[in-house]
């Protein structure tokens, strides 16, 4: 799970522990929305610093990315696309040439 995905799970989950406790314990409506804040407010802190202490002593992974096969492949890719492109042009070509051939004498296109 990403770390701001994480944040945002237990902000969520903070607020609706907040409310549900606000609702359970307030006396009235400043009270609900005092307790809930607070209560969202810790569990967004309370996240954070979850994640700044597992970012601090996780070890570092490093992926191997094999970069030169990548970089071949998007090669072969873009080889291929030429080609296509030239096929393309050559039947576009080809067809404008029959059209001008073949087209009535009265029309200009």
């Amino acid at each position: 799970m990403r770390s701001t995905n994480f944040v945002s799970f237990l902000t969520v989950q903070g607020f609706f522990i907040g409310f549900v406790f606000s609702v359970l314990k307030a006396q009235n409506a400043e009270d609900v929305l005092v307790y809930t804040l607070l209560i969202t407010g810790f569990f967004y802190l309370f996240s954070h610093f979850i994640i700044s202490f597992f970012i601090r002593y996780s070890p570092v992974r490093q992926e191997y990315f094999p970069k030169n096969r990548h970089e071949s492949d998007l090669d072969y890719y873009a080889n291929e696309i030429n080609k296509r492109e030239r096929v393309i042009d050559n039947a576009h070509e080809f067809l404008e040439a029959l059209d001008k051939k073949y087209a009535p004498k009265g029309k200009k296109s």
